[in-house]
């Protein structure tokens, strides 16, 4: 099951509703991609799960001040 590490989006559960308004429930997944990050304050490389807006937000403003506006830090 695709999940974003970092903002935690998954999987959510939605209604499929067929012109004779019949529902039945599907599933609807996230963009998430497999994504190494270079971060220059630690020079190393992390492989990370992001969905595709986590990766355009740390491509603006960097890893460490995402993951500090999202409440998270890195444990070395």
């Amino acid at each position: 099951m695709p999940k974003c590490d970092i903002t935690g989006k998954s999987r959510v559960v939605v209604n499929n509703v067929s012109h004779a308004n019949n529902r039945t429930k599907i599933w609807k997944f996230p963009n998430v991609q497999k994504k190494r990050v270079f971060v220059p304050e630690l020079g190393q490389w992390i492989s990370l799960h992001l969905s595709t807006r986590a990766i355009r937000t740390i491509d603006k403003i960097g890893l460490l001040a995402f993951l500090r506006k999202q409440g998270l830090v890195i444990v070395e």
